[in-house]
This record gives structure tokens, C-alpha cells and sequence, in this order.
């Protein structure tokens, strides 16, 4: 296994935050725009073929080529979250380790590497500002793939489908699993302020009354008070709230929108992606993928099985 390595101002950093935090964090998806020179015409970077973001490389298990284009050859640096509950989120009862979802995938590839783990908590915006600077090696943060984002970086094959989807009151499951958004009209529904989470719904229902929050903490926060009556976003997060709320509930339902995750990486940092495609490819087969989402997500969502992947890039 991977050793992980975090500081101790992390550690310490994390501990004070959890006792402050009631609920786990999210930060909506941050493109940010592209950089340019304002004294000097910037340099046109050249249209990406991208009919489908999800195709990503075809995988290798060259495992020296793909060490080659580490920051540091003994060591992975990937970039995750700490207050996604279910995805990435210090365990204040074990030392404040991050673990979830996307850490099991980290930890993967860091393994099949051969090389020492760090994880480094950034936010959803330093996503693609950090590879680029090559400060860290890799993002495994609930990052979704689309053709925009290929235009800066790079990425593996989907690794999770998630889904739009909307949280409810247990008292309302029934009335949701029968009548879906309808049963929403009239009835307040949180989403992140400026999010395409909260257009949407809007877009599904226009009768819901969208209310925003800063972050789905707000939201859970508001929910908690009454102030709403649902929440709306990706049901990996949906699923970390649920997680704290007994009476928080994702019923069955058609999914609003796709957002399929995959592990970021620098944009000329081909041969390791191509490794990473390879380690996701064994996860699949030898049962890894299903054990760590059965563990992480499956109370809260469901029955799923791995997205099948799309080579060829």
C-alpha cells in the first residue's frame, strides 16, 4: 500500500475545520477562463476533436513512462477534497485520514505506480490551475469531463458516472417515486448559487421556487431548518448529505443531467494517463470498483456497476 503523506499543519488544519463544519462541503464545477497575456496577443490554442469527452486514451501498462512524467519519480501528487463526504473527508476518529470514494482510486494508482502517495486538499476552482503549474500530479476530486475542460488538460476514462439528482424528506419519498418533478411544484428546492445545478432544475420544474446557498452545506444547513423542502446536484454529493441526516433521503428517479468523473491530469502527461486507463481497467475486472463503491456510495444510492470505458482518443 501507498503511504500517505500530510503534514502536520494539514492534520491540524483539518481537525479544527471538522469540529466546525455540521455537514461535508461541495464546491459546484469551476471552469476558469483561459489565461492571456494582456500586453501581447495570446497564442489561439487549436480546436480539440471532441465529439465525446468521455474517450479518453487507450490504456498501457508502461509503468516507467508514466513514472517518467511525475513531478517527482518516487512520489504521486494528487489533488482531492476533504469535505466530500463519501467521495474524499477526513476521518476525525482516524488521525483526520482522507478517505471515500476517490481516495480508493488514488490510492490505486498510486500502488500499481510503485511510488509513495500525497494527497494535497485543494478546492474545485485550483482543479485545472494546479495541474497546469504541474504543482500536482493528478486530480481526483469529482472532476467532470467535458470538451471545454480537454481544451486545458487532460483526462482518464470515466472512472463514475454521476448523475443529477434531487434529495428529499423521507415523509416525501412516496409522493417523489410516484410523480418525480411534478411532485416538486410549489415546493423550495437548493441548489449552490450560479450553479448549473440550480438551472436546471429550474429548467425541469419551472413551478419549484430555486432557492441558493453558498455551497451544499448551505443547502443541508437550510433543509435542516426547513427552509427547503429538497436539494439538487450531483448524487455523489447528494450521497455524502444523506450520510449525515437519517430523515435526508435520495429516492429512486430519472437523472437530470450526466456528469461523468474522471482523474485530471496534465494535458502533455499522455503515457501516464494511458497507465491510469490500464489500473481503472484492472479495478473493473478483479471487483475493486464495486467493493469500494458498495463501501462508499451504494447505502445511499443504490445498486450501480462500473461505466464501461471509451478508448481511441
Amino acid at each position: 500500500m501507498s503511504r500517505i503523506r500530510t503534514s502536520r499543519a494539514l492534520a491540524a488544519t483539518l481537525t479544527a475545520g471538522l469540529l466546525l463544519l455540521g455537514a461535508c462541503g461541495y464546491d459546484d464545477t469551476v471552469v476558469p477562463e483561459p489565461d492571456t497575456d494582456k500586453t501581447t496577443p495570446a497564442a489561439v490554442t487549436p480546436p480539440v476533436e471532441c465529439d465525446d469527452a468521455t474517450t479518453s486514451y487507450d490504456p498501457s501498462n508502461d509503468r516507467t513512462a508514466a513514472r517518467s512524467e511525475l513531478k517527482n519519480n518516487k512520489r504521486l501528487v494528487v489533488g482531492v477534497s476533504a469535505d466530500t463526504l463519501r467521495l474524499g473527508s477526513a476521518n476525525p476518529f482516524e488521525d483526520n485520514d482522507i478517505e471515500g470514494f476517490d481516495i480508493d482510486v488514488a490510492r490505486a494508482i498510486a500502488d500499481a505506480l510503485g511510488v509513495s502517495l500525497q494527497l494535497r486538499v485543494i478546492s474545485a476552482a485550483e482543479r485545472i490551475t494546479l495541474l497546469k503549474s504541474g504543482d500536482i500530479d493528478l486530480v481526483a476530486r469529482n472532476m467532470t469531463m467535458n470538451c471545454t475542460r480537454w481544451t486545458e488538460i487532460g483526462f482518464s476514462a470515466v472512472y463514475y458516472n454521476a448523475t443529477q439528482k434531487v434529495l428529499v424528506r423521507k415523509d416525501d419519498v412516496a409522493a417523489f417515486e410516484k410523480d418525480g418533478l411534478a411532485s416538486l411544484a410549489g415546493k423550495n428546492v437548493c441548489a449552490p448559487t450560479g450553479s448549473t445545478s440550480i438551472d436546471n432544475i429550474t429548467e425541469a420544474q419551472p413551478e419549484a421556487v430555486a432557492v441558493g446557498a453558498a455551497n451544499h452545506t448551505g443547502c443541508l444547513t437550510k433543509f435542516q431548518n426547513g427552509e427547503v423542502d429538497a436539494i439538487t446536484g450531483d448524487d455523489t454529493v447528494l450521497a455524502g448529505l444523506a450520510a449525515q441526516d437519517p430523515y435526508a433521503i435520495v429516492p429512486e428517479q430519472d437523472k437530470l443531467t450526466d456528469e461523468p468523473y474522471g482523474i485530471g491530469a496534465n494535458k502533455d502527461d499522455v503515457d501516464l494517463i494511458r497507465f491510469i486507463n490500464s489500473v481503472l481497467d484492472e479495478r473493473r475486472g478483479n471487483g475493486a470498483w464495486q467493493a469500494s463503491y458498495d463501501k462508499w456510495l451504494k447505502p445511499y444510492l443504490g445498486d450501480a456497476t462500473a461505466p464501461a470505458p471509451k478508448y481511441g482518443r
